[in-house]
């Protein structure tokens, strides 16, 4: 079994690349989040995992780091109808805060994950119910972007009306962000917080 991987890079593709190992290619799939890091013609080391599928035999997936093999390894195992490709979808949205999709896990706050990773509303409650009592095994990557959260908890609400009125998850991230910065009252009221966020994403 492959479990780890040292070469250079021959080619990227969308959701794949190929890393050249001693003459031999090997075509790895990664989330689009790890590829968008990667370049051509580079090094690279990657832990590897593989999966067989009825159709296309034997698939190799590759993770930049230990922990975030371990979580797509959660994903799979834990999540009922999971399967690799599915379980790297997962992963793909979870990279973009680690430590703040811990929180909304462990605190079971659905908004959060709708609000600022994507996640539909039927998703997000079925990776709280399947993950609550195991994400405390996984190693934590990184800080939480999204201090805020911890402090004004209604602010979840906020990230749900801005991508309800079309923002992106990222964007909406960081509206919340600025408006962190700029001291926002925790009794601020919603409808008074929400135009302050639009203020701040039409600059």
């Amino acid at each position: 079994m492959i479990a780890y991987l040292q070469g250079t890079i021959l080619e990227i593709k969308e959701e794949s690349l190929i890393v050249l190992c001693g003459g031999v290619g090997y075509e790895v799939n990664m989330t689009k989040n790890n590829l968008s890091e990667l370049q051509a013609g580079r090094e690279v080391t990657l832990y590897i995992a593989e999966s067989i599928s009825p159709y296309d035999g034997t698939m190799l997936y590759g993770f930049i780091s230990k922990e975030d093999k371990e979580l797509w390894t959660l994903f799979k195992t834990a999540i009922p109808n999971t399967g690799a490709k599915k379980a790297l979808d997962l992963l793909n949205k979870a990279l973009r805060s680690v430590a703040d999709f811990h929180n909304a896990i462990i605190k079971r706050d659905p908004k959060i994950l709708t609000g600022i990773f994507g996640f539909t509303s039927k998703t997000a409650e079925k990776l709280i119910n399947s993950l609550k009592d195991k994400m405390d095994a996984i190693a934590i990557q990184g800080q939480a972007k999204i201090q805020v959260l911890d402090e004004a908890p209604y602010m979840s609400e906020v990230l749900e009306a801005l991508t309800a009125l079309g923002f992106s998850a990222a964007e909406a991230r960081r509206a919340i962000e600025q408006l962190y910065q700029n001291g926002v009252k925790p009794n601020e009221k919603i409808e008074n917080i929400i135009p302050q966020a639009l203020r701040i994403l039409k600059k």
